[in-house]
């Protein structure tokens, strides 16, 4: 089999990638280990719970032991099926702060800075403003991926809107539009109460060109003669050839590790597990980072939570009502209202996201024992910390090394305290005092420093938003793995294009950026010239100098 363009992973940008070269009459062969997306646990938005942990949808990725949380092995799910990450993920739309892309720019990443990026989230949304407000002139309104808002029924998520404000902070219309900071509606990828993944935004509509085309296959690694990528070996001692080029989409985990089985990376560690080395990229798998968080959990004085559907019956209703309807609770992920807030004075721009939700529950599906209750997840958005990803062994099937590091520098520390000590302010706000019955998590008792950092040692979580392990750079950075238009440094014809290449973590979940990046990267790879640049300025807290709200 052969192709003019073989893409590994039908994930978030894999798939946009995808859409665009056909869409440009190239041929394309998509390949990706998962099976169908079909069915109601990844459809449905509500039982966003369920496919991030089921084997059949996730790699079921777990951390080495974390040494500065407890020596706890956290989840790091990854989609292992059509639609990739998208389809297992919240749901949860956020572009990114203007700041974070102009620091990408500054890092290296040349034409990556947010006016060169905003066209590209411009073209690939379709922004349901009816009855919404916001910012329409900062949207897309034709794009492949439809973003709306949940309709914000329950009196809680206004609450927690108002404490925003009672307590000093900025309300916003638009967190994706100009001005982030604050508090107000969040968004979400669902349309026609479906999940919106890439696969039902961008893979459907390239499947029905006859130039493209989607095969199921464990990629092993890549095929290099001569310097240059010519194709890949699958499992099972399939190859498939590429006429142009190889184009890794395999997520900021799978990504470094085909890499690296392929010959590219640290010469040392590649040595160690046998490997011949291609191309010596200290930077493959290094960079590793990721948003950690805490439910702060409240017990609620009414019952009006999504507590009192967390039973079989009602569960039951909800599912028949949306798989008839596409209507009800069952058509929105729940986390309808959120906040982005900065820790102090001299931040310029936030670095605290919150999604509010009306139910104390977990990851997992877990409720809280408390019965109703609601909660706050919050973390730091730009820890120092950084971990890596490398090699098991060299056989392919082995799961790859994932050491995040989380909170190994005191700054890490002091963050997530504030953001603790913020929520709880919050949620002390006037708005909440017909709500609030008592603190669940981490607890009104746990007040001093210590106290604080055991409560985070143990229930701290990843939200899932890995990237940085093939960082883009100029090509003279010994540390950029590829260049700004996602080529391999050191190799011919073979380009990553997922979250991999995010120089720094943006602000706030990571769907959105990784689709930008795949939209923006599939010009490059046409050898289109960039959509123009945008003129749009953000808005900046006018005190921001002086003043943490």
């Amino acid at each position: 089999m052969e192709a003019d363009y073989v893409i590994v992973g039908a994930g978030s940008a894999g798939c946009a990638v995808a859409y665009r070269l056909a869409e440009a009459g190239q041929s394309v062969l998509l390949i990706e280990h998962g099976g169908t997306d079909a069915g109601p646990f990844i459809q449905m938005p509500a039982a966003l719970s369920y496919p991030m942990n089921m084997k059949t949808y996730d790699w079921g990725y777990r951390t080495e032991p974390e040494p500065h949380l407890s020596g706890r092995r956290l989840a790091c799910p990854r989609g292992k099926v059509i639609g990739g990450s998208s389809s297992i993920n919240g749901m949860v739309y956020v572009r990114g702060h203007a700041m974070d892309y102009d620091h990408w720019a500054e890092a290296g990443a040349d034409g990556w800075s947010f006016a060169d990026v905003l066209p590209y989230f411009k073209r690939m949304e379709t922004w349901d403003a009816a009855g919404h407000g916001g910012d329409p002139a900062w949207r897309g309104t034709d794009g492949p991926l439809h973003v709306k808002r949940g309709p914000r029924r329950n009196p809680l998520f206004s609450a927690f809107v108002e404490a925003g404000r009672q307590a000093g902070y900025q309300v916003t219309d638009d967190y994706n539009g100009e001005k982030q900071e604050g508090f107000g509606p969040m968004e979400q990828t669902v349309h026609n109460g479906t999940r919106w993944s890439a696969a039902n935004a961008y893979l459907r509509p390239a499947l029905k060109r006859d130039n493209c085309d989607l095969m199921r296959g464990l990629v092993e690694r890549v095929i290099i003669e001569d310097g240059r990528a010519v194709g890949v070996a699958l499992a099972g001692d399939k190859v498939v050839r590429a006429r142009r080029e190889v184009i890794l989409a395999a997520s900021s985990i799978n990504s470094p590790k085909i890499l690296m089985l392929s010959g590219i990376g640290p010469a040392a560690h590649l040595a160690e597990h046998g490997i011949n080395v291609v191309a010596d990229r200290p930077g493959v798998g290094a960079n590793l980072q990721d948003h950690l968080e805490m439910y702060i959990q409240m017990a609620s004085k009414q019952p009006i939570t999504l507590y009192k559907h967390w039973n079989l019956l009602s569960k039951g209703l909800i599912g028949a009502q949306w798989l008839f309807t596409r209507t009800g609770l069952g058509a929105s992920n729940q986390f309808e209202s959120a906040a982005f807030i900065r820790s102090k004075a001299g931040v310029p721009y936030p670095d605290i996201q919150y999604h509010f939700l009306p139910i104390a529950v977990r990851y997992d599906g877990q409720a809280s024992a408390e019965g109703h209750g609601f909660q706050a997840h919050t973390g730091p958005m730009r820890s120092p910390s950084r971990g890596d990803v490398t090699l098991r062994s060299a056989d392919p099937k082995d799961d790859p090394v994932i050491r995040f590091n989380y909170m190994s520098t005191e700054q890490d520390w002091q963050d997530f305290r504030t953001c603790i000590r913020l929520t709880r302010e919050i949620f002390a706000q006037k708005a909440f005092a017909p709500f609030v019955k008592h603190e669940i998590q981490p607890g009104a008792a746990v007040q001093t420093d210590d106290e604080l950092d055991d409560a985070i040692r143990e229930h701290a979580e990843s939200a899932y938003h890995p990237c940085g392990t093939c960082r883009m750079g100029r090509a003279d950075d010994p540390n950029a793995v590829v260049d700004p238009e996602g080529r391999v440094i050191g190799v011919e014809a073979l380009r990553v294009v997922d979250s991999s290449v995010f120089p720094r973590i943006t602000n706030g979940n990571l769907n959105g950026p990784s689709i930008m990046t795949g939209e923006k990267m599939s010009d490059h790879i046409l050898g289109r010239a960039p959509l123009a640049r945008s003129n749009d300025a953000p808005w900046v807290h006018p005190n921001w100098e002086t003043a943490q709200r």
